[in-house]
């Protein structure tokens, strides 16, 4: 669907033009999350909205169109301003855009973007762009922290119980596709859980990795069973379409995940474990038998317990049972309590968090929103007559929507700590850097380097 970018934009941003002081020049805001969920964020999105929307210029189409739709719509339409954009700017929006480098994890309530009009006769514009640019910050941010927490809680658990976390980045694997509202969300959301796993079954976020931040190939799965895979041969042939998907997949080296509660998941264990037991073995392959239903803790640890009776274990350095030829993938009902939950549970039964990987859906890229982690866009200074003002807002009933004063910069402390300072202060060692002026892009980022800069609390 073709998006026009005059429109991309709440109803009453259309009358805003009409509301600044007169002799306003310049429109100064910036993006920050102001708390919520986590302390901290994993910071994404920018660059996919930069290239998508912003580097290309509206035309006199879209002009014709947009007005159409606001008259009708009851507000008042900025013609002349669309039209001096056409004229003087190609169509390209004339702003600029900061922000720090994506990937990088810093403390919440700190200035993430900023963004102001460079030329005075658009000073409306900084506020114009709010919805669409904040909806991109606020989305790939959240998820990508949601996908980050769920990181940190597996990454502790080998620390304890696994002899190397080098399996990590395929602990937890994007089950989302379906589960959101679109397939831009997929998209968008599949590429921010991305940056900290390598293991999806979105396509579409292998898509956007490659579109919006030049990635090769940024994500990975393997052949999986569904249940009309199984269900589909009859009740009474469950083990033979389980024999099959060893026939056709399972090859040396490889990995295959057989979802296998269709009936009966502490029985197909068994079967795994007893008639299709030398078939796995001498295949060379890893099965992964995926539970997905009942309590996630419970089923998880009794699947390991019947698996182990089977196919046995090796004991680790740190003491913990790491089972021969098979692992657990836990689909269902994953979050992280459910995460947390399973590891600990496993660890009290003497099991490696090896043994057991995490898909995720719906709670990995749906079930956030804005307020997860408060974002807000909020204009901080404006020009009015050639002289900066300090804007800001502090409502009493709610001291959490304190707004930030003035021109913001982004500075490192001692320690790693980030903060935010007035622009003046920051001086050189300003981490916002230009992102998009006038249509042109700059310091923009790969998915290696954003990666890189997430993966930095997780070396050893």
């Amino acid at each position: 669907m073709k998006t026009n970018a005059i429109l991309n934009t709440d109803s009453y941003k259309t009358s805003q033009k009409w509301q600044y002081p007169d002799g306003t020049e310049y429109v100064y805001s910036y993006i920050e999350s102001r708390g919520g969920a986590w302390d901290q964020v994993v910071y994404f999105g920018l660059q996919s909205f930069l290239r998508e929307y912003l580097s290309k210029p509206i035309t006199q189409a879209d002009i014709d169109e947009a007005e159409l739709i606001i008259t009708a719509h009851g507000e008042p339409f900025n013609r002349a301003g669309w039209q001096y954009i056409v004229d003087n700017h190609t169509g390209y929006l004339p702003l600029e855009v900061r922000a720090v480098d994506e990937g990088t994890i810093l403390p919440v309530s700190n200035v993430l973007v900023t963004v102001v009009n460079t030329d005075p006769n658009c000073f409306w514009l900084t506020s114009y762009i709010e919805t669409a640019l904040l909806r991109a910050i606020w989305y790939g941010t959240t998820v990508a922290t949601n996908s980050y927490e769920s990181k940190k809680l597996i990454y502790q658990a080998m620390l304890e119980t696994s002899d190397s976390t080098d399996g990590l980045a395929f602990k937890l694997h994007d089950f989302g596709a379906r589960g959101v509202s679109s397939e831009e969300s997929a998209a968008l959301g599949g590429t921010a859980h991305l940056v900290n796993f390598m293991g999806t079954d979105t396509i579409s976020a292998l898509l956007a990795a490659k579109r919006y931040y030049d990635a090769d190939m940024a994500g990975f799965s393997i052949p999986a069973m569904e249940h009309s895979t199984v269900t589909s041969w009859g009740r009474e042939n469950e083990v033979s379409s389980y024999r099959n998907m060893l026939n056709q997949f399972a090859k040396p080296g490889a990995i295959i995940a057989a979802v296998s509660d269709s009936y009966d998941i502490y029985n197909a264990c068994k079967l795994w474990g007893t008639e299709l037991k030398d078939q796995i073995i001498q295949s060379g392959a890893t099965l992964v038998v995926r539970p997905d239903s009942g309590d996630p803790a419970t089923v998880v640890v009794k699947c390991l317990k019947i698996l182990d009776q089977y196919f046995g274990h090796t004991i680790n350095s740190k003491g913990y049972r790491v089972l021969n030829n098979v692992r657990v993938i836990q689909g269902d009902g994953i979050d992280h309590a459910s995460i947390r939950s399973i590891l600990f549970c496993m660890d009290l039964a003497g099991y490696s968090a090896d043994n057991v990987a995490f898909g995720q859906g719906g709670a990995l890229l749906q079930q956030v929103n804005r307020d997860t982690l408060k974002f807000a866009m909020k204009c901080s200074a404006i020009r009015v007559n050639g002289e900066w003002r300090d804007v800001y807002k502090d409502p009493i009933t709610d001291s959490g929507k304190r707004s930030k004063k003035g021109l913001l910069g982004l500075v490192q402390m001692v320690g790693g700590y980030y903060a935010t300072v007035p622009q003046d202060q920051a001086g050189g060692k300003n981490f916002l850097k230009l992102r998009f002026r006038n249509g042109e892009l700059f310091n923009q980022t790969t998915f290696a380097e954003v990666r890189e800069r997430a993966d930095e609390p997780f070396k050893n």
